[in-house]
């Protein structure tokens, strides 16, 4: 899952403080993550070439369920949620390894970074955020859940099969480890480059409710 741009996107336009919940990844894997990108970046694209929209480095998270624009009214019983369902999670460890796009052929739309360990755990944690959210009015998630890192947004551009071909050499013989203990809720800011995301509430996994 993750979490849509202005361009294209449905919600724009819409009142409200663009929400998704997450889990954030740590400053070490975020810096190995972003020593891959810059060396896909730096075999350059032939001439002519836009290249992809890749996200922020500083911001890199596994997104559990997107919220879209949220009116503040809703956004207490959403932070209580997030914390009854961080109350009820466990530290995660997570793997990350290989590479790929959506979708699969043709030119892709979202290039990312695929999980190797942690899938069974994260994808209960997304459950579990689901039951929580829906107890606080929000509708359930009929979508299943897609464990993967987004990087880039490449929307049927020409230089989207040859970076996520890159990307999924350079992450051939690669492993991030690294452990998920937190769970966020996030807004998202767009304008001015790739999205910002704003911590609205983090909350530790396993930690009794305050």
């Amino acid at each position: 899952m993750s979490d849509p741009r202005r361009r294209g996107d449905p919600t724009a336009g819409i009142p409200g403080r663009r929400l998704f919940v997450a889990v954030a990844l740590p400053d070490e894997a975020s810096a190995a993550v972003a020593a891959v990108v810059d060396e896909v970046r730096a075999a350059g694209l032939p001439p002519d070439t836009h290249d992809v929209r890749w996200v922020r480095m500083d911001g890199l998270h596994l997104t559990l369920r997107f919220l879209g624009p949220t009116l503040d009214d809703r956004i207490p019983p959403t932070e209580r949620a997030i914390s009854a369902a961080a109350a009820l999670g466990a530290p995660i460890d997570v793997e990350l390894g290989g590479a790929g796009s959506f979708p699969v052929g043709g030119r892709p739309r979202t290039i990312w970074i695929g999980i190797t360990v942690g899938v069974e755990g994260l994808a209960r944690l997304a459950r579990t955020v689901d039951e929580a959210l829906t107890e606080a009015g929000w509708a359930p998630d009929g979508r299943p859940f897609r464990a993967h890192l987004t990087l880039a947004r490449s929307d049927g551009l020409r230089a989207g099969p040859l970076v996520a071909g890159r990307l999924a050499a350079a992450m051939t013989d690669r492993r991030i480890p690294f452990l998920v203990d937190r769970l966020g809720l996030y807004e998202s800011l767009t304008g001015g480059g790739p999205a910002r995301y704003l911590p609205v509430r983090v909350e530790t996994l396993g930690a009794p409710r305050g």
